[in-house]
């Protein structure tokens, strides 16, 4: 039997990396999908469909036309790893039971499984952990830790590329 590995998908990555980056832009100022994108040098298009999920969920404001962009739409202490999770996977069960031990030919019946069978309650118990684990997680945390492991050159490095990519919002959403 072949494995696979079981993993949250690159859109969670990515969106988590620019509401990060978002924790450093100027009051009034926005970043441009193709900016992200091209910073992290991902397709514009993907990127764009993850800043619109966020976008969606209220993590992120959006302004169109030539001055239009993406920045956060709330403090970044009050987004965590698992609103991006969310707003990129949805709110749904990672696993969820087909009932298969009611299959093949000693399955049971449908009257004997009035509880959920051990696997998925086993499997609800660790989603919940996982869930609650990046419920405390906040992207400001994230933004820190950042900043204390970089160098500064690399900081000073972002920081241009930031001053030089941000542009005033307009007032359209």
């Amino acid at each position: 039997m072949e494995s696979q590995d079981v993993q949250i998908s690159k859109g969670v990555e990515w969106a988590a990396h620019a509401a990060v980056m978002m924790i450093a832009l100027p009051e009034g100022r926005g970043l441009k999908a193709e900016a992200l994108a091209r910073y992290h040098e991902v397709p514009t298009a993907y990127m764009a469909k993850q800043l619109q999920a966020l976008s969606k969920a209220g993590i992120v404001q959006s302004s169109r036309g030539a001055h239009g962009g993406y920045r956060l739409a709330k403090a970044a202490t009050d987004i965590t790893l698992w609103d991006i999770t969310a707003a990129i996977e949805g709110h749904g069960p990672a696993f969820r039971c087909t009932e298969i031990r009611q299959n093949g030919p000693c399955g049971l019946k449908k009257t004997d499984c009035r509880k959920p069978c051990q696997i998925a309650s086993a499997f609800a118990v660790a989603e919940r952990a996982f869930r609650d684990s990046l419920k405390t997680v906040t992207i400001a945390d994230l933004g820190a830790q950042v900043v204390q492991n970089s160098r500064p050159e690399h900081l000073s490095d972002v920081g241009h590329w930031l001053e030089s990519e941000t542009m005033p919002l307009s007032e359209k959403t």
